[in-house]
């Protein structure tokens, strides 16, 4: 059967489900659910994570161009797919050129314990993150190198609101992502918690720390404030990233990419083995 015999209208308070979605947290809440847009991201989620996949809304913009690979793609989809007009499509999302088409995408939902009892842990935690771009990008580079999870502090930016959902490029479903975490919780699990912090003369560069923790989360602080005073003295190490002559501090997301790519390379390199991923078993939709 045709794809396309698939499409049923959407309805006006679909479309407003939807727009409330891009723009209230506590709806995202409440639903379960986030938006996510763009073609390219959206047929990844078909591919890797249909099940994730609560509706697809599509406009004939997109129908137009859709190849046959795609269109065979969305045919297998069990989730309901919506059809609405171009100009419509339009009010339904914050992207300055839409390409018309979006999804509606359940939360995951992570078991905590499962992920921090593993043998190996290494997290980013983030203190006060309130860039959504930041997030996004963090969430990103955890994806990328296959880190254990992402915690974020009750006041970060909603990492399922739309513009983190964006910035994280398509890997919002492929790492851990814990929201309203506090820092204290990772000592009932025997996780060492490491603070980034700007260079001074008593703090570590990260280049002399030579071998981590099997357990570790590395934290990140607010991106004009730094990391709350509680969460540096929580910790046994106090590192820095070396910085050029005149140079004071490095973006967040930049800082969180290097540690991460440093540290996972001491853990890898000490255990012989890709350590950090997490078993399909731990993610519950």
């Amino acid at each position: 059967m045709d794809a396309a015999t698939h499409l049923r209208v959407l309805t006006r308070s679909q479309g407003t489900l939807i727009r409330r979605l891009l723009r209230e947290k506590n709806v995202r809440s409440q639903e379960g659910a986030f938006v996510l847009e763009g073609a390219k991201s959206c047929l990844d989620l078909i591919d890797r994570h249909a099940g994730s996949l609560r509706s697809l809304v599509l406009c004939p913009r997109y129908l137009r161009t859709e190849t046959d690979a795609e269109r065979q793609l969305r045919s297998q989809l069990l989730a309901s797919q919506f059809v609405c007009a171009d100009r419509e499509f339009e009010k339904l999302t914050d992207v300055e050129r839409p390409q018309g088409i979006l999804a509606i995408v359940r939360q995951p939902r992570w078991d905590e314990a499962q992920i921090l009892n593993q043998t190996k842990v290494l997290g980013i935690y983030g203190d006060r993150l309130q860039d959504p771009a930041n997030v996004g990008a963090i969430i990103r580079t955890a994806a990328a190198l296959g880190l254990s999870g992402v915690w974020l502090s009750a006041d970060c930016a909603d990492p399922f609101g739309p513009k983190v959902v964006r910035a994280a490029a398509g890997s919002i479903l492929n790492v851990p992502i814990f929201w309203g975490w506090e820092i204290q919780s990772f000592s009932s699990y025997r996780c060492e918690i490491y603070s980034a912090v700007l260079p001074s003369a008593d703090i570590v560069s990260i280049r002399d720390i030579q071998k981590i923790p099997n357990r570790l989360v590395f934290a990140l602080g607010n991106e004009g404030a730094g990391l709350a005073s509680d969460i540096v003295a929580a910790s046994p190490v106090k590192f820095s990233i070396p910085l050029a002559n005149g140079v004071e501090s490095l973006n967040v997301a930049a800082t969180a990419a290097i540690a991460a790519f440093y540290f996972r390379g001491l853990q890898c390199h000490s255990t012989g083995e890709q350590g950090g991923e997490v078993s399909s078993e731990a993610i519950e939709i």
